[in-house]
C-alpha cells in the first residue's frame, strides 16, 4: 500500500485533492471492488468462474455424482466440463497461484490437499455419499486360479497416509515405481503382512487394470513390486473406470485395486453384479465432493445457486 505524505497545502489545493481522492473512491467502488479471491464482489459465486465446474475423465464416478449434484441442487445454469485429473489439477494450480476463484470435482488421499488449502463444499442433501472405502475387486475364478496373488490381494490393507507419501513423491517428480519401491524400503512391516502365509510362484502372469487417478497409480505400482517380489510376471493397463470394471467382468483383467464404494463407483458395481468378486477394503475413509480453495467465501454447495 502506498504511504502518504501530508504536506502544508493551500485551500485550493486542499479542494483539489479531496475532489480527486473522492473521485478514485468512486472508481473502486463502481469497477475495482475486488474481494480477497480476486473476484468483482458484485458477481455471485457462478458468475465469477463463468458457471463452470471443473471435472476430470466423462466415466469417472465423480463426473456421475455431480451431473446428479447440478439436478438436486437446482443448478441448470452450470456446465460441468470434461478432461483428466492433471487437467483438473492445472486449472486449480493456476488459479490458485492467483487466488482465483474455482471450483473442481475432489477426492480424497490426493496430493493437491497437501499441496494447497482446500475445502469440500457440504453437501446437505447427501448426493456425495458420506465417508467411502477403496475396495479391491477380482474376476470370478481368481482364488481358485492364483490363490497365493487373491491372498496377497486380500491382505492388502493401508491407510491415506501411506498412499499420500507416494502420491507427493510422485507430484514432486519421482516416477511411480521409484515412489513405490522407496515406500516398501521404509515400511517393510507393512509389505510382510500383505504376503504373510503366501508362497512364492514361478513367473505366473497376472493383469490389473487401474484407472489414471493418482491414488490408484500408488496402490498399484506399491502392489505390482510385492506381487513381482513374490514371483508374478505382473502387466499394468491403464484404463478409465468403465473399461476398468468391464476388464475385470469379463476377465481380461485379473483385478482392480481401484474401486471406490459404496458411491463412486455403484452403477458400474451394480451393472456388473454377479461378474466379480469384492476381494475386500484396502483403504476406509475416503471422501468425493466438490472442492474450493479456503479463500473462497463459500461452504456448501447451496452456495452455487
Amino acid at each position: 500500500m502506498k504511504k502518504f505524505t501530508r504536506k502544508a497545502l493551500g485551500l485550493g489545493a486542499v479542494a483539489l485533492l479531496a475532489v480527486g481522492l473522492a473521485a478514485c473512491g468512486n472508481d473502486d467502488e463502481k469497477g475495482n471492488d475486488k474481494n480477497e479471491t480476486g473476484g468483482d464482489t458484485t458477481k455471485s459465486v457462478g458468475e465469477s468462474v463463468d458457471y463452470k465446474i471443473t471435472g476430470i475423465d466423462p466415466g469417472a464416478g465423480i463426473m456421475e455424482a455431480t451431473g446428479k449434484a447440478i439436478e438436486e441442487y437446482d443448478l441448470s445454469e452450470w456446465d460441468l466440463t470434461t478432461g483428466s485429473g492433471a487437467a483438473m489439477t492445472a486449472s486449480l494450480k493456476k488459479a490458485y497461484d492467483k487466488e482465483e476463484p474455482i471450483i473442481v470435482t475432489g477426492w480424497s488421499p490426493h496430493w493437491k490437499f497437501t499441496e494447497y488449502d482446500l475445502k469440500y463444499l457440504e453437501d446437505p442433501k447427501g448426493v456425495y455419499g458420506g465417508e467411502e472405502e477403496i475396495h479391491t475387486i477380482a474376476r470370478n475364478g481368481l482364488k481358485e486360479d492364483m490363490p497365493e496373488a487373491y491372498q496377497i490381494l486380500k491382505q492388502f490393507k493401508w491407510t491415506q497416509d501411506d498412499m499420500g507419501e507416494i502420491m507427493v513423491a510422485i507430484h514432486d517428480g519421482e516416477k511411480a515405481e521409484v515412489a513405490a519401491q522407496n515406500w516398501l524400503d521404509a515400511n517393510e512391516e507393512k509389505a510382510t503382512a500383505w504376503t504373510e502365509g503366501v508362497e512364492k510362484v514361478d513367473g505366473d502372469e497376472i493383469k490389473l487394470a487401474y484407472v489414471a487417478w493418482d491414488s490408484a497409480i500408488a496402490s498399484h505400482n506399491v502392489i505390482k513390486i510385492v506381487l513381482a517380489d513374490m514371483g508374478y510376471d505382473v502387466t499394468l493397463t491403464q484404463v478409465e473406470a468403465g473399461p476398468m470394471w468391464t476388464a475385470v467382468a469379463d476377465g481380461s483383467a485379473d483385478a482392480a485395486l481401484a474401486a471406490w464404494l459404496p458411491v463412486t463407483h455403484k452403477t458400474y458395481a451394480d451393472k456388473f453384479e454377479g461378474d466379480f468378486e469384492d476381494v475386500g477394503i484396502s483403504i476406509e475413509g475416503v471422501k468425493i465432493g466438490l472442492v474450493v480453495p479456503e479463500y473462497m467465501d463459500i461452504t456448501s454447495i447451496e452456495d452455487l445457486k
